[in-house]
């Protein structure tokens, strides 16, 4: 019997060529490549099936992928160990070159691609897969030792989700950590028409002129204000404190829109709109470079397709009458 597995290094996934993009590649797992006591050894998880939202699935490409997903995800040391066959692989280096990383290829090429990319055109449950896959890999890395008294540690049987301390049992579950985005909106002040709040943050870089393009610039990337959940607050008082923090105005009318796991680390990003109440923009400045209203008919270079800040500022573009 043969079973299917993913193969990730760090934050990319082994995927194949297509004339429609890359696609995570499935390899195939001899019985004895794959841990029949421990479903969570070092290198290799089992993946809980990923179900997709009938909203979820609106490609009719790719909606039968959805529904052929591996179950194990391993990493390419652990294949490696294992002498487990992978197809040829292009590096990086080797990827960058080449020039083929639009998809208009008519043969089959396989590399690591980083998952970032691969979010803009997979299905939703894949692409939520695949994040279950980073972050399972991750924290089995991150807790091979017992935090508390620091014994090795080993994974539960039985297909449970631990790793367990032998001398002092502690038993260690993979945490999510969970994050607010915020989508703030009000009306131009001059012309009534809708704004959206967005921000530029310093790990997004400053504006520098691209190699590949003479007396032009990178546009800035502008995003919306979002960071983590304290200890004992609430998630609307987390949206609050954040944007009071980051910028300073205060807000009404907060709602939850949705949520989507994202594996940089370990976050689950819960989505929120809310209406500016008041104040003027003032800065975090060892957060933030700049900050603003933008008109939505005129909104600076924003984050990426796939991504939850993406899919906020559409659906506020969306009501307006405005396509992204």
């Amino acid at each position: 019997m043969m079973t299917c597995a993913f193969v990730l290094s760090d934050e990319t996934i082994l995927c194949r060529q297509t004339p429609n993009g890359w696609w995570p590649l499935q390899v195939e797992l001899a019985h004895s490549d794959v841990s029949s006591e421990q479903a969570y050894q070092l290198g290799q998880v089992t993946l809980f099936e990923s179900l997709a939202l009938p909203s979820d699935v609106n490609d009719a490409n790719n909606a039968n992928a959805v529904t052929v997903q591996a179950s194990i995800a391993i990493t390419d040391d652990y294949a490696i160990a294992r002498h487990i066959t992978l197809p040829s692989i292009l590096d990086s280096c080797d990827l960058e070159n080449s020039g083929i990383n639009n998809g208009n290829v008519e043969y089959s090429i396989n590399a690591f691609i980083a998952y970032r990319q691969l979010i803009t055109q997979l299905p939703i449950a894949l692409a939520a897969q695949l994040s279950q896959a980073i972050q399972l890999l991750r924290w089995q890395a991150d807790t091979r030792f017992c935090s508390r008294c620091a014994a090795p540690t080993v994974a539960a049987k039985c297909g449970e989700r631990a790793m367990i301390c032998d001398v002092c049992q502690l038993r260690q579950y993979p945490r999510v950590q969970p994050c607010v985005i915020t989508a703030i909106t009000r009306p131009n002040p001059q012309s009534g028409e809708m704004q959206i709040l967005l921000a530029h943050h310093h790990r997004h870089g400053q504006q520098k002129t691209a190699p590949h393009l003479l007396q032009s610039s990178q546009p800035l990337l502008y995003g919306l204000i979002a960071g983590f959940v304290e200890v004992g607050e609430s998630l609307e008082h987390a949206v609050v404190r954040e944007v009071a923090e980051e910028v300073g105005l205060s807000l009404s009318d907060i709602h939850y829109v949705s949520s989507q796991p994202w594996p940089f680390p370990s976050n689950l990003m819960l989505g929120f709109r809310a209406s500016y109440a008041g104040g003027d923009i003032v800065l975090q400045e060892d957060e933030l470079s700049h900050a603003d209203f933008f008109d939505l008919s005129k909104l600076p270079r924003i984050p990426f397709k796939g991504s939850i800040a993406y899919e906020l500022i559409a659906q506020i573009a969306n009501e307006q009458g405005i396509s992204l």
